[in-house]
């Protein structure tokens, strides 16, 4: 009997710079974070701190400081009757080097 041998998912895993964000958090909470520079989106789940860091100083051209994260689990939602549970999401808290900015509203 042969034992399945693990693919290691770094190497499989081809994803660009643009591909790691996928949309900026604008809520109250993130909005008062501003004030301490920073700035907040949803990413990939599989992303690194460091991946993170890159692809945020390549596509919005700052220097980043630090990136924090965390990983909101889905809740259990009801829609008449039927149980269906929202998926998982992975938040960087992105701190900004001072003097830099990001103004996320600008393009609206």
């Amino acid at each position: 009997m042969k034992l399945k041998e693990k693919k290691n998912t770094k190497e499989q895993k081809n994803i660009g710079l643009l591909d790691i964000i996928k949309y900026p958090i604008v809520t109250e909470k993130s909005t008062n974070l501003s004030a301490h520079n920073q700035v907040t989106f949803a990413v990939l789940k599989t992303a690194s701190k460091p991946e993170i860091k890159a692809a945020i100083e390549s596509v919005f051209g700052v220097s980043v400081k630090a990136v924090n994260t965390l990983i909101r689990k889905g809740k259990t939602k009801r829609f008449k009757g039927r149980v269906g549970v929202q998926e998982d999401v992975k938040k960087a808290i992105i701190t900004l080097n001072d003097g830099q900015q990001l103004d996320l509203g600008s393009g609206i």
